[in-house]
Parts: structure tokens; C-alpha cells; sequence
């Protein structure tokens, strides 16, 4: 069933690109974090950054997923790690491969349906922790991710996990992200992702690429040309058919929360699933408005992210024996 959020947009931010854009200066909250590297199976790393203060078990435990291009200087991972610490509750992002301000050793890096770092890290955490509670919530694309993830491994050590404008059919997003106003979002996201590719190919001289990448102009030529072949897909199609998680719900058993903006300019109706093809595990919340990892309240004075509430707040209900884990 697709349930009407909780979330109302307050009267002077019902504009999906307020939402979209004001989120991210919105008072920036500043989380103490350390920093590790976790090695993987194939030779590459992650970066990991656990933020202060650090607790011992029993206490639950949650696993971020940035979006495209994020890191833990994202806004809405500096307000949602603040918001879980406030609960009393460990939180931990994992950087994709090269996000974390250092490039991965490979050449290839991460995308919307990468799913095996996040598998290694969550088997390592659960080897650590035998008695935490974990949960996980995805960010866009790291939430199109997770969906992947919860699908491919039904029975995985998550409690719950939450999912966050997650671009859930990637051609039809790829699609909205060049046209109109949409199109000033891509050129942000594609200057970053040329730029690191760039540098990644300095680090690999060895490897000719057969396009400059400073010509791509848009999302779905970037996926065409470096993506798909770097990550043994035929091409974006291809890539965006197996990885986009909206055929992938059915399979999962987590509870899993999906928040999600019919207004969000990333996407268009596409990634809204039909509520026929959603398993009881999940509960799918659609808002009119909000944006893309907006979802903006309060007055223009003093706005609030909701999202640092309603995720908590939903987490709680599915932590098992919270008092002893408080």
C-alpha cells in the first residue's frame, strides 16, 4: 500500500526546487567524526566515519548511504547523523569507493547498483557487534542502492532500513535530469563526476578511454560511456535496467520504510511504484510535495529538516528491546 506522508509543506516552500536547494543551507550541523579504512576482498578500500560519541553494545547502530557525489560533509548526513546521536543511537557512514576526498585503488568505483561493498561492510559489523541492532537508511541513489541490496540478500544482519528519494528507474530519471530547470542539477553533479574521473584516470594511465570526458553533457552519456563499460554493463540502458531498484521490491523481507516527493525534480512519475507490486515488508510514504531530499518545514525563520524526525522516530518502533539498547 502507498500511504499519504505525514510531511506538509509549509505555504512559502512548496516550490520543489526550494526544497531541493535551501535543504542543503539550510543551520549546518557540525558531527565529530573519526575515520577508518576498511580494507576489501578485491584490494580496493571504503572509508568509513563513525560519529562521536562512540558506544559500546548494545547500543543500535545505523548505517548511512550517501547519494551521488556525497560524503559526510553532505548536509543531510551531518543533520541525520546529529539526529540519531540525539537518540542515544551510534551512526556510521560508509563512503562509496572514491568518495571520501581520496580516490579508490581500481579503477572501477561505485554506482546506483554496486551492492557489494555495502554487503561486506554490514557481514564485518554484524562479526563486531553479534548483539547490536543495525539499521541502514540510503540516500537517491544510495537508497536505489540499498533497495538492491535488501532485494539480493533477504536474509542480511538489518533490523530495518529507510529509503530516501531514490531514483527507483534510473533510464526515466537519467530522462528527467535533462530537461528544463533539471538540467541545472545535472551540470552540478556531472563537473563533479568528470572531475573525478579525470583525476582517476591520471592514476590509471594504462586504461585509453575512447571519449574526453569534459564533452559528456549529460547523465545518461556519462553512464553510456563510463559507467556501463567500466562496470562490465553493455550500456546505460543496460546498467540502468538491472540496477533500478523499482523491479527489485517484491524480494524484500527487511522492513523497510520509502519516503518519497511527487514533486522531486529528479524524477518523474516513473519511480513510483505500483502498490500492487510492494511486499508487507515495505511502507511506502509519497508526499505532493518536498522535493529531492528536501522536505522542508517550519516557518522561514526557523525551518526544519522533518526528515531528521520522521526516520528516527520510524526506527524506533522497529529497534528490538530499545530499553536494554538505550
Amino acid at each position: 500500500m502507498i500511504h499519504p506522508s505525514q510531511f506538509q509543506a509549509p505555504w512559502w516552500a512548496r516550490n520543489p526546487h526550494l526544497q531541493t536547494i535551501m535543504a542543503k543551507y539550510l543551520q549546518p550541523k557540525r558531527v565529530e567524526y573519526r575515520t577508518e579504512r576498511l580494507e576489501l576482498p578485491d584490494g580496493d578500500f571504503v572509508d568509513l566515519a563513525w560519529a562521536f560519541p562512540e558506544h559500546d553494545a548494545p547500543r543500535p547502530l545505523v548505517v548511512l548511504f550517501h547519494g551521488l557525489e556525497g560524503e559526510i560533509h553532505s548536509h543531510y548526513i551531518q543533520g541525520m547523523m546529529a539526529a540519531l546521536q540525539q537518540q542515544g543511537w551510534q551512526a556510521l557512514l560508509m563512503h562509496f569507493r572514491g568518495c571520501s576526498g581520496e580516490p579508490n585503488r581500481h579503477l572501477s568505483a561505485y554506482h546506483s547498483g554496486a551492492v557489494g561493498d555495502p554487503h561486506y561492510l554490514l557481514a564485518e559489523l554484524r562479526q563486531r557487534y553479534p548483539h547490536r541492532s543495525i539499521a541502514a537508511i540510503g540516500y537517491s541513489l544510495g537508497g536505489n542502492m540499498l533497495v538492491n541490496y535488501l532485494a539480493k540478500y533477504p536474509r542480511n544482519p538489518l533490523t530495518s532500513a529507510v529509503v530516501v528519494s531514490a531514483p527507483l528507474q534510473l533510464s526515466a530519471c537519467a530522462e528527467q535530469m535533462n530537461r528544463g530547470v533539471s538540467r541545472i542539477y545535472q551540470r552540478y553533479l556531472l563537473k563533479k563526476m568528470q572531475l573525478n574521473w579525470q583525476q582517476k584516470l591520471q592514476r590509471h594511465p594504462q586504461h585509453s578511454w575512447p571519449v574526453a570526458i569534459e564533452r559528456l553533457r549529460s547523465i545518461r552519456e556519462f553512464d553510456d560511456k563510463i559507467t556501463a563499460p567500466v562496470h562490465g554493463f553493455h550500456d546505460a540502458e543496460d546498467y540502468y535496467h538491472r540496477c533500478s531498484g523499482l523491479y527489485q521490491l517484491a524480494n524484500i523481507l527487511t522492513p523497510t520504510l520509502i519516503l518519497h516527493a511527487a514533486d522531486d525534480p529528479f524524477m518523474s512519475d516513473a519511480v513510483i511504484p505500483d502498490a500492487s507490486d510492494l511486499p508487507p515488508a515495505i511502507t511506502y510514504e509519497l508526499s505532493q510535495h518536498g522535493g529531492h531530499v528536501g522536505f522542508i518545514q517550519g516557518s522561514p525563520w526557523r525551518p526544519h529538516y522533518w526528515l531528521e524526525k520522521r526516520i528516527p522516530a520510524w526506527l524506533a518502533t522497529h529497534w528490538p528491546n530499545l530499553k536494554e539498547q538505550a
